[in-house]
Order: C-alpha cells, then sequence, then structure tokens
C-alpha cells in the first residue's frame, strides 16, 4: 500500500491521474512519443543496421550516396554515403545525451542561484537579477551559437561537442530556472514554517534548503519538458549552421539537415524529411506532455473531474471547501 501511494504521488502519474478528457489524450499521445523517443536511444545500437559513421557493407563494398530507399537502405544513403535510418536512430542517442547534460547542468545553477538570489537578497540579489535578465534578453540561439564557437571553435569530437553544445544551452536555460525558483523563493520564505524554523533555531542554510527548496520547485517538471524540447531545436539549429558534432564524431540531425539543402532541390527528398520528421515527433512530444502539465498546474485551466466514484463523493465534491480537501483546488 505504502509503495502504490508513493507510485500515485510521482510528478507525472499525479499529474496523469488528475487528467480527463483532451488533456489526458494530449498528456498520452506526449508520453508515449517520448518514450518511443527514449527507447530509441537506448537500443540505438541494437536497432541501427549500421553504425552512424558506417561507408561500407560486411562485405566491404562501399554505400553509393544518394541512393533512393531500398531493401539495403530502407531510408536511403546521404550525399556522404551514411544511411539515413542508421543516422536518425543514432541522432537519438546524442539528442537524449545533450538534453540530459545541459538541463541537469542548468537546473543545477539556475536553482541554487534562484534560491539565493530569493532568499538573501540584497546586493546579491540585485547583482544577479542583472546578470539574467541581460542573458535572458539575448537571442537564445545567437547566444548558442557565440557559446560554441568560443568553447570548442564551432566543431569538436562526440563528448567535446556533446559538452560545448550543452554548455551553450546551459547558458541560455539559467535565467528561466532562476526567475521560476526566486520568484517561488521570495514567496515561500514570508511563509509561517520558514519563520518557525528560524525561531527553533535552523541555520540559514538549512531552512533554504530544508524548507524552502521542497516547496519551491513545484513547476519543475514543466520547465523541464520545455526546456527539452528547446535544448532539441538548439542543437539542431546549431548543427544546421555548421557549429555542431562532426558527423564522423556522432550522428546529428541539425547536420544532416544541412547536407540535405542541395539534395531537396534535386527531388532527393530521403535525406532531408526523416530527420525533419524526427525532430519535429520529438517536440511535439515533449510540447504536448509540457502543455499538459502546464494546465493541470492550473487550477483556472485544468479540466475538473464531472464524476466521482460515489454520490456521496459527487455531491461532497461540489462545494469549494470540499473540492480544497480533495485537492481539486490549489
Amino acid at each position: 500500500m505504502a509503495r502504490a501511494s508513493l507510485w500515485k504521488k510521482l510528478p507525472i502519474v499525479h499529474q496523469y491521474r488528475q487528467s480527463v478528457g483532451l488533456q489526458r489524450g494530449m498528456l498520452t499521445a506526449g508520453l508515449a512519443i517520448c518514450a518511443l523517443f527514449l527507447l530509441t536511444a537506448v537500443f540505438a545500437p541494437l536497432i541501427a543496421p549500421y553504425e552512424f559513421n558506417q561507408l561500407r557493407d560486411a562485405a566491404g563494398d562501399t554505400f553509393t550516396p544518394r541512393q533512393a530507399p531500398s531493401a539495403e537502405h530502407i531510408w536511403g544513403t546521404t550525399i556522404a554515403g551514411y544511411d539515413v535510418f542508421s543516422r536518425v536512430l543514432w541522432g537519438a542517442r546524442t539528442a537524449v545525451l545533450v538534453i540530459v547534460v545541459s538541463v541537469v547542468m542548468s537546473m543545477f545553477l539556475g536553482i541554487l542561484l534562484g534560491l539565493v538570489s530569493g532568499y538573501i537578497g540584497g546586493w546579491i540579489d540585485r547583482v544577479l537579477v542583472v546578470i539574467c535578465d541581460a542573458v535572458y534578453a539575448f537571442p537564445s540561439l545567437l547566444l548558442a551559437i557565440v557559446s560554441a564557437i568560443i568553447i570548442s571553435g564551432g566543431q569538436s569530437s562526440m563528448w567535446g561537442g556533446i559538452l560545448a553544445t550543452s554548455i551553450s544551452i546551459t547558458v541560455v536555460f539559467i535565467p528561466q530556472y532562476f526567475r521560476v525558483i526566486r520568484a517561488e523563493t521570495v514567496r515561500v520564505k514570508s511563509e509561517a514554517f520558514v519563520e518557525a524554523a528560524l525561531v527553533m533555531g535552523a541555520s540559514t542554510w538549512r531552512v533554504m534548503f530544508r524548507h524552502v527548496l521542497r516547496n519551491a520547485t513545484r513547476t519543475l517538471p514543466l520547465i523541464f519538458t520545455l526546456n527539452a524540447s528547446e535544448a532539441i531545436l538548439t542543437l539542431a539549429g546549431l548543427g544546421f549552421l555548421g557549429f555542431g558534432i562532426e558527423p564522423s564524431a556522432a550522428a546529428e540531425w541539425g547536420y544532416d539537415l544541412n547536407r540535405a539543402i542541395e539534395d531537396v532541390t534535386a527531388g532527393r527528398w530521403w535525406t532531408a524529411v526523416f530527420p525533419g520528421v524526427a525532430i519535429v515527433l520529438v517536440v511535439m512530444g515533449m510540447t504536448l506532455v509540457g502543455e499538459s502539465l502546464n494546465d493541470l498546474a492550473d487550477p483556472r485551466l485544468r479540466t475538473r473531474r464531472r464524476a466521482a466514484d460515489t454520490p456521496a463523493d459527487a455531491a461532497a465534491a461540489s462545494t469549494p471547501v470540499a473540492r480544497t480537501e480533495l485537492g481539486e483546488v490549489e
């Protein structure tokens, strides 16, 4: 029973149980796409028939560049002779690594800075707010390009490119986490339980991390999904503009789209369609999850359950006080 109760309280599971109608359909579709994306990234070495940089088959024969979809290459080959199907699958792994590294780094730094700024205040708060607002004012892709050039010179190996791209995306994402956590910290630190902890002799850092932080991170799952989709677009944009990862080091969808430009004008559609569809599907799946979580987190937008398990529960849920106790009103 305790494990079942804990499972129901997990962020995504809790929101999914609250969703109904169109919201549940959007959330289900988004979660299905995201699950397919993650499974593809994990099992890419087992699913892909070739390596991402493989140019010869087992017999030693070189792949024909720009070959149309066939039994040997079900999605055709690129201008360089790479198998498109394998490149798309391996590109999912690169995207997941960039999302994990960039979002984890930006969450850690953004949450820490926002917590310190909102709780301590004073000149530290003013300086951090000015810096984050200045960074936030710059176009995100332009800032990522400049960061990538400074960090790696625009081209690098697989892990060097992943770290460079992740750090450049982190610079863009830190102000978003900072602003959200700072606003929540300013609100929470005036609550009675925080004052009670201070009266009981708790240290400043203990109050910040034990009491304030735990109540200031409710919107992080929503921000994570939206930033993950933005990280995919930023990674694809860097690769498309030529500032991403080298094709011999790792597969990357944006680079493949860049190399497919002249193929599209010549009628060779397969080199651009499949990596482009992969980007659209992944971003759409994450956006559906993020938008659904946003609707469910806002009482004014959340669709309320129209029926209860019993008539007594339905009658009780009709009053504002009962709905508050049932968790239907924030």
